[in-house]
């Protein structure tokens, strides 16, 4: 299911929301909306201080319940991506560059580890990944 949210009380808001949700992906529906928006804060695509959807209108226009909404947006909180100001709902956090660094830090080590997984299974050396990893970094 595919929902394009557009906040009509904001004027400014260039760009909709856009979530995907493949109910067949296995994934937990609250973690493929938490994934994605915390990819479109990362991303830039939503800026700080930008209002989010109502927790209500967002499980309306995808047509999931509303706790699924609100355990997505609780763990955005959770992490710092997300605030909630009491009777407004809910605001995307000013950018947290140590935060964001240790996502970051996360998505490198897990690459790395696929690269020495996949070295060791066709047999280069440790200073042959070293090499390859050199001139990769130059370009």
């Amino acid at each position: 299911m595919y929902c394009t949210y557009t906040d009509k009380t904001q004027a400014s808001k260039e760009q909709p929301m856009e979530l995907f949700i493949n109910n067949k992906s296995g994934a937990p529906i609250y973690d493929q909306i938490y994934n994605q928006i915390k990819q479109q804060i990362i991303s830039g695509a939503l800026q700080p201080d930008e209002a989010m959807p109502s927790i209500r209108g967002l499980a309306r226009d995808l047509r999931i319940s509303v706790i699924t909404t609100k355990r997505a947006y609780d763990e955005l909180e959770k992490e710092g991506f997300l605030y909630a100001v009491p009777a407004k709902g809910f605001f995307v956090a000013p950018k947290n560059t140590e935060l964001l660094r240790e996502e970051n830090l996360k998505k490198i080590e897990e690459h790395l580890t696929e690269a020495v997984r996949l070295s060791a299974s066709c047999g280069l050396s440790r200073e042959e990944l070293r090499e390859m990893l050199e001139l990769l970094w130059e370009g």
